[in-house]
């Protein structure tokens, strides 16, 4: 494919890196003449300094033979001009662009038009993205990062063998012995290295499991390695922002106890469990009238006063969600030393929730990681619904539909099996509404819907191996 990129910022560059590596033409389109040298430098492509919304720059970078625009400025309007241009000369190429104006993105929602709203084909909002990340990690507890797969009674959550727990020192076939439900060990990381598993794996206290589970199942998956899974009876959300606001619209919709508290043992009323802490003014004034139900501080988190007056040391969980991601992963880090239970914070990247998981905090967002795997799963084709990044950015897992000119279609599972090379962690038949853990004899057919997990290194060959792609 040909991709053509419009700003070279951290997720312009990132998504770049993706693409190069599985041997796709990109182009980056940068004004910024340092950017430009700098990315020039790091990244084998061809990038260009100059302003994207420029049509005569547009077609110099081959925008007539490419096959999609993916607009990254951080400017909203500069992103859509961007897009609309395109569209009116080149409608046939697959235009993306990053908005974060809420009232844009949900005027982009409406159906039944000719040509897509703006001339955008996906509009990729980042405060969305990272938003519904953490209430998903919220509704686990917080005690572990999720994957939720669209349609799918299965999650993906990450969780740490604690030492002299059931499962630290038993060999992966053996876990049968104590599960009896479906479930499938989708990867073993161990410090900085994360494997696809053998039956003869052996599991070690600090090993951190990705495990296909039901939603349900997911408490005794935690029991199983150790972790305390407590009653969230009192949050604390720190950053009012557009990101918080989201997350606070998912819990205070209403003046009532939520179902996401009523499944954690609350009580009492939300105004007396959740706390908002922003240190500007009009945005703690704006969360104040948006959200009557819950108590809104203006301090500064920072603050040791402020801590200790309001208690924040005694909330189950503290999440973090400013747009200063340090400020995020420091404040989460003392929150857990102070003996807040659980903690989830919004990081900038893989590379840094990897970081913020060794300082202690439970949960890290990496909310650049999010938006690129957004965008990456409008640019494989159209098989391709949905594809995560997980384990700082080692393996992929790829939700795709078999079409009828897969090589695989009508063979058993085992047959085109590659050990250490990929999995098939769930498959949802045609016609079926559920998805299962298939086994060895399980046989593919058109229409079959697959989650698969692969090195990032192999997913050029593995797209190739299962039809998937343009």
């Amino acid at each position: 494919m040909k991709i053509i990129i419009i700003g070279a910022g951290f997720t312009g560059t990132q998504l770049a890196k993706r693409l190069i590596s599985e041997r796709n033409d990109v182009v980056l389109i940068d004004s910024d003449e340092e950017t430009v040298r700098h990315v020039s430098n790091r990244l084998d492509c061809m990038v260009i300094q100059a302003s994207g919304n420029s049509l005569a720059t547009l077609e110099e970078a081959g925008i007539a033979k490419a096959d999609a625009l993916v607009a990254l400025t951080e400017s909203d309007e500069l992103n859509m001009i961007t897009c609309s241009l395109v569209d009116s000369v080149y409608p046939k190429v697959t235009k993306i662009a990053r908005v974060r104006n809420y009232d844009y993105y949900i005027n982009s929602e409406k159906k039944g038009q000719d040509r897509p709203v703006y001339g955008i084909d996906h509009m990729i909002h980042p405060d969305i993205e990272a938003a519904e990340a953490i209430v998903s990690a919220v509704k686990n507890g917080a005690v572990t990062d999720v994957i939720d797969f669209e349609n799918s009674a299965f999650e993906l959550t990450r969780i740490a063998i604690q030492k002299g727990s059931k499962l630290d020192g038993i060999a992966v076939q053996d876990m049968r012995k104590y599960i009896s439900t479906d479930f499938l060990l989708a990867f073993i990381e161990q410090g900085n290295q994360t494997t696809l598993p053998s039956g003869s794996t052996v599991l070690k206290s600090d090993n951190r499991l990705g495990i296909i589970s039901r939603k349900e199942d997911i408490p005794h998956f935690l029991e199983l390695c150790g972790s305390e899974v407590i009653a969230i009876k009192k949050i604390a959300l720190v950053g009012a922002g557009r990101i918080g606001t989201k997350i606070a619209d998912e819990f205070l919709s209403t003046n009532k106890t939520s179902k996401l508290f009523h499944f954690f043992g609350m009580r009492k009323k939300i105004n007396e469990e959740f706390v908002i802490i922003d240190s500007d003014r009009s945005r703690a004034k704006e969360a104040s009238e948006r959200f009557p139900s819950a108590i809104v501080y203006r301090a500064d988190i920072t603050d040791e006063g402020f801590i200790e007056e309001e208690d924040l040391s005694s909330f189950d969980l503290v999440i973090t969600a400013t747009h200063n991601h340090e400020l995020n992963m420091v404040t989460s880090a003392y929150m857990k030393s102070l003996g807040v239970s659980k903690t989830i914070c919004l990081v900038l990247s893989g590379s840094y929730g990897l970081i913020a998981r060794n300082i202690g905090i439970d949960v890290a967002v990496p909310i650049k990681d999010v938006i690129v795997d957004s965008i990456l799963s409008h640019l494989r084709g159209k098989s391709v619904t949905g594809i995560h990044t997980v384990s700082e950015g080692e393996l992929e897992i790829l939700e795709f539909v078999l079409l009828e000119d897969s090589a695989v279609i009508g063979k058993q599972i085992k047959h085109i099996a590659e050990p250490g090379s990929f999995l098939i962690l769930l498959i949802q038949e045609k016609g079926k509404t559920e998805f299962i853990v298939p086994s060895g004899d399980t046989t593919l057919e058109v229409g079959d819907k697959l989650v698969v997990i692969a090195y990032i290194k192999d997913n050029k060959h593995i797209m190739n191996k299962f039809g998937v792609g343009e």
